[in-house]
């Protein structure tokens, strides 16, 4: 009988339902920020998450253990958009001085620069490193896309673009995306200097866009835009499956959506604080946690684990909570 119970809570912790999602709820938070958090990432393959404050930091954090392990401030750049390598103590992260558009490479071990990647005028508003290779691809205000080698600091590649980009690689690295205008735009890696492959319209949205994500699978893509939209399409013909509503946000904020690792859930915060969640199949919300928070928070799902983090003034880890789970609570 032991083993059996304890086989089932293994199973009822592991997977991902609608009432595992409705019962996540804060189990903790980081307080001591002096700024919004204005991105953060998890590394895929260890325990970490790097975030980027308007206080001008960037903290390294080991999820396992729920503890800070290092800040390391960027008090003559700033810092905006922060990114991993595949190297766990290795970031690329973005300034936000006005003056100086550089992307670093930042080693947070002895908080040293291992490289600059010098090609943009105006503020970096995408990041996104390839997962395979050592390959990353910014968007800028200045209307063009560089794709980058993390060991060279001038850059391999230039696409133009008409607005602000949105820019994401799939998980394989095999193709990437640009999103801006109310279109995303696909590209083969290998031969993007051709043109996209295909061009997904997101009907009539041609508000800015925030964000652009593949789920792991490389099934799905969902884009996210300033009036407060979560577009969810299929990456391969490009139909768009679902569109969430959520508040528009200010010009000076960025609506972050974030995929469950199955590619079930999606995440996303809103223009008035709050966190919602939806089911892909479905198309409906399933669950929402409302905030004293006015803005976005930035929002990430945890590579292959029953947690999510958001980032405001304060960072958070949500975890469900077992006490309200019906196969928890029936046998008590």
């Amino acid at each position: 009988m032991g083993g059996a119970q304890s086989e089932r809570e293994e199973k009822v912790s592991l997977e991902l339902t609608e009432e595992t999602l409705q019962s996540m709820e804060v189990g903790m938070t980081f307080r001591d920020y002096n700024g919004r958090i204005s991105s953060m990432d998890f590394h895929r393959t260890s325990s970490y998450l790097v975030t980027a404050s308007d206080d001008e930091s960037i903290r390294l954090y080991d999820v396992g253990s729920a503890t800070c392990l290092k800040t390391i401030n960027s008090k003559k750049y700033g810092v905006d958009l922060v990114c991993f390598t595949s190297h766990p103590t290795t970031v690329i992260y973005s300034s936000k001085n006005g003056w100086d558009e550089s992307l670093r490479l930042l080693s947070l071990n002895d908080n040293k620069y291992l490289r600059y990647f010098k090609g943009h005028h105006d503020r970096v508003v995408s990041l996104s490193l390839c997962a395979r290779k050592e390959c990353f691809i910014s968007g800028s205000l200045d209307q063009t896309v560089l794709l980058w080698d993390q060991r060279a600091e001038k850059c391999q590649g230039l696409l133009r673009v008409q607005g602000k980009p949105t820019t994401a690689y799939d998980e394989q690295g095999v193709v990437f995306a640009i999103a801006y205008g109310g279109y995303i735009r696909m590209f083969d890696s290998r031969k993007y200097e051709k043109g996209p492959f295909d061009i997904f319209s997101v009907g009539e949205d041609v508000s800015d866009t925030n964000v652009v994500k593949f789920s792991n699978d490389g099934r799905l893509m969902l884009l996210t835009t300033s009036d407060g939209h979560i577009h969810v399409l299929d990456s391969f013909r490009g139909t768009l499956l679902s569109t969430y509503n959520v508040k528009p946000i200010s010009s000076n904020s960025m609506l972050e959506a974030s995929f469950s690792p199955e590619g079930m859930f999606v995440i996303s915060g809103s223009g008035d604080g709050s966190v919602y969640a939806w089911s892909v199949r479905s198309g409906k919300e399933v669950a929402s946690w409302m905030s004293s928070e006015m803005e976005p928070p930035v929002i990430k799902w945890a590579p292959g684990s029953l947690m999510f983090a958001t980032g405001s003034s304060e960072l958070s880890f949500w975890i469900p909570d077992l006490s309200k789970l019906g196969a928890y609570v029936d046998r008590k």
